[in-house]
């Protein structure tokens, strides 16, 4: 007789030893990522990524419309954009700082002075917008609004005699006349179009192309799909956008992550005040008792009554009152709401104490670090500003400008030949005050004492352009000597040492390099 559990295996080790299963492998490392998991809680989760050109082709239009719906209609929206727009641009714009220096490696004071001067009488509003109506600081806003609201501004460089006394303006366009669906393959030469931007063999844009209502009064004007278009070269279309994708050809709206959460609260706000003031009405229903109101052959008739504070009716008889008295929105409206708008304003980059205007229990410490961090987010965006906007509208400008004379010192124009001098600028943004003045201001004097700093670094971080504070201090010094102010007091009010350190004649400048002889 054999044994039932086979060959030398006794039933009782049989009986207590754990029976194992084989377990794919595929199974055990798809358990070291639940995100990658496939169930019922994530059906609707995506799991093939998306190209760049697909992620804008199938969302931005959608996106564009909604961001601009909400700016129109939320409030916190629209603070965003009042938030980009003052911390961006500021109330004086990104400011031009000339760099020219002569071959011996000092500044050619009065040549940076002039381009200085001839750029900012181009900025005016007569000069540099093609329509005349808005200053260059204006347009600079309207190029941070759009890139915020739309995901991307576009202007057009428009040169020659229609473009003002300078010969050269700048045309807004609304960058959705640009189709976001345009899109062309196989042209000669392997050129391709993509969401209405035409492109080299190697993804450099070629030029832009956009809808027109008028294709008669355009040269270049030609039909496609059923929509006229006029194609403009790329080297006059100035298009920025914050790219976040390899590959990416098109801006999303700086508030789309944030859109969803925003008409929601807006919408549950609405909700909350709409009951709010149904509550405050006190409003109620009349019910008949039985035996009472109108009989079956009579008409229902509605049983009306104006309340005014600190009055009191009497019923007829039979009448009931039930009140209607909604007691939302209660205490967990103000914590809900800012639970909200905390993760609003994660999605949109600023803290939620700008965004909410509410500073209601927040201490130095935290604001100053909140404040300090949110900062650095907007000088990142500065600095992309100047990258898109403002050196490609100055390296149209200056050559122009140069070509025309009306670059000038004492009445003598610079020279075109040498514009590779002139090219060298520096773009100062906006900066902004202290939290704590007198400690960041000893922070700052202790890092200059320290070699950590230079003196111009700590002005440039007060947004002033060193050569121009240091020639206001040696005007000063001039001035007040000139008035007979003995040096002794002119140290006081300077600071001790300063005073000595400039000579009489040291202020004196030397004629640009152009005009030497």
């Amino acid at each position: 007789m054999g044994w039932p559990f086979g060959k030398g295996a006794s039933s009782t080790q049989s009986a207590t030893r754990p029976r194992r299963r084989a377990v794919p492998a595929g199974r055990m490392f798809a358990r070291l990522f639940e995100a990658a998991s496939g169930d019922r809680l994530t059906a609707n989760w995506p799991s093939m990524p998306l190209t760049a050109d697909d992620v804008v082709r199938r969302n931005q239009r959608v996106l564009v419309a909604r961001s601009r719906e909400q700016a129109a209609n939320n409030d916190y929206a629209r603070k965003f954009l009042q938030l980009c727009r003052q911390n961006i641009v500021g109330p004086r714009g990104v400011q031009l700082q000339a760099q020219s220096m002569d071959p011996g490696g000092a500044l050619d004071t009065l040549a940076n002075d002039a381009i200085e001067a001839a750029w900012r009488d181009w900025c005016r509003a007569e000069n540099c917008d093609i329509t005349g109506r808005q200053s260059f600081r204006a347009l600079q806003g309207l190029a941070v609004t759009s890139a915020a609201r739309d995901g991307e501004f576009m202007f057009q460089i428009v040169t020659g005699r229609e473009a003002g006394p300078w010969g050269i303006a700048l045309q807004p366009l609304d960058p959705q006349r640009c189709p976001v669906d345009y899109d062309q393959v196989r042209m000669p030469g392997r050129r391709f179009i993509r969401h209405g931007i035409e492109f080299s063999r190697f993804g450099r844009p070629l030029a832009y192309h956009f809808t027109t209502t008028d294709p008669e009064d355009d040269d270049d004007a030609y039909n496609y799909g059923g929509r006229a278009y006029v194609r403009i070269p790329a080297d006059r279309i100035v298009h920025g956008f914050v790219s976040d994708m390899v590959g990416q050809k098109r801006g999303l709206p700086w508030m789309a992550t944030a859109l969803w959460r925003l008409r929601m609260l807006g919408g549950f706000e609405n909700a909350a005040l709409v009951n709010a003031r149904s509550s405050a009405a006190k409003m109620g229903f009349f019910e008949w008792q039985e035996g009472y109101g109108p009989g079956d052959d009579e008409d229902d008739a509605d049983l009306l009554m104006a309340a005014e504070p600190g009055t009191f009716h009497e019923l007829p008889a039979g009448v009931k009152f039930n009140s209607f008295n909604p007691q939302y929105p209660n205490g967990e409206f103000a914590p809900f709401q800012k639970a909200m708008l905390r993760g609003v304003g994660s999605g949109l980059g600023v803290s939620y104490v700008n965004l909410a205007n509410d500073l209601e229990g927040v201490n130095f410490s935290s604001i100053r670090q909140g404040t300090l961090d949110e900062r650095e987010y907007w000088k990142e965006l500065q600095e992309w500003l100047i990258e898109s906007l403002h050196m490609r509208v100055f390296e149209a400008w200056l050559p122009r400008a140069l070509l025309s004379g009306r670059i000038k010192v004492a009445g003598k124009p610079l020279r075109p030949e040498r514009i590779d001098k002139y090219r060298a600028v520096e773009w100062q943004p906006r900066r902004w005050d202290w939290i704590d003045p007198n400690a960041d201001v000893k922070a700052a004097v202790a890092s200059k004492n320290n070699l950590l700093a230079s003196p111009g670094q700590i002005i440039r971080d007060r947004g002033r352009d060193p050569n121009a504070v240091w020639q206001e201090i040696g005007r000063d010094i001039g001035a007040m000597r000139a008035a007979g102010i003995p040096d002794k007091f002119i140290e006081i009010a300077l600071g001790a040492g300063i005073a000595n350190k400039l000579e009489p004649d040291g202020g004196a400048e030397k004629p640009p390099e152009d005009q030497r002889d």
